[in-house]
């Protein structure tokens, strides 16, 4: 009987440090940290997201001014600016726990320029064929526009 109530204790003691610890890898510190898009250009914004910092932490690069991240279970996110007047480069950041003194860099490149400001063709102007077919339009309509006026001063004067 005593030998199973020992073994009884093994077992439960066994569980117990099974179970705990996922619980405690889950707050070791920053884990799976990645930054979206890995590639920005100067003054965008990055996304990074990190597990493990359950009660939040901070994001610090030379590239864009200290931010805090997200507090809770689960994955933690930041959102960064770069700085305009960030040198195009490789940079890195970290990420650092409140709860704990782990730190986790990834690295990211800042493009020169501004990029793209979206929309409809923001950085391309319009091909020779577009530009033609819209002078022929607007000539159409002036042509056509003039000989309806022409029309009716005939018909008033007639009249």
């Amino acid at each position: 009987m005593r030998a199973s109530r020992a073994l009884a204790v093994v077992l439960a003691t066994g569980a117990a440090i099974g179970l705990a610890a996922p619980m405690a890898a889950a707050t070791n510190g920053p884990v799976d940290v990645d930054v979206s898009p890995s590639d920005v250009h100067q003054g965008a914004t990055l996304r990074v997201t990190a597990r493990g910092c359950g009660h939040g932490g901070r994001v610090t690069s030379n590239a864009f001014s200290e931010v805090h991240l997200s507090a809770g279970d689960g994955t933690n996110f930041a959102t960064v600016r770069v700085h305009d007047h960030a040198t195009p480069g490789n940079y890195n950041l970290a990420v650092k726990c409140n709860d704990n003194d782990r730190v986790a860099t990834r690295s990211f490149t800042v493009l020169e320029g501004r990029g793209a400001d979206g929309g409809l063709g923001a950085t391309a102007g319009p091909s020779d064929t577009e530009m033609a077919v819209g002078v022929s339009l607007v000539g159409s309509a002036a042509i056509g526009g003039a000989l309806f006026v022409a029309r009716r001063r005939r018909q008033d004067v007639r009249v």
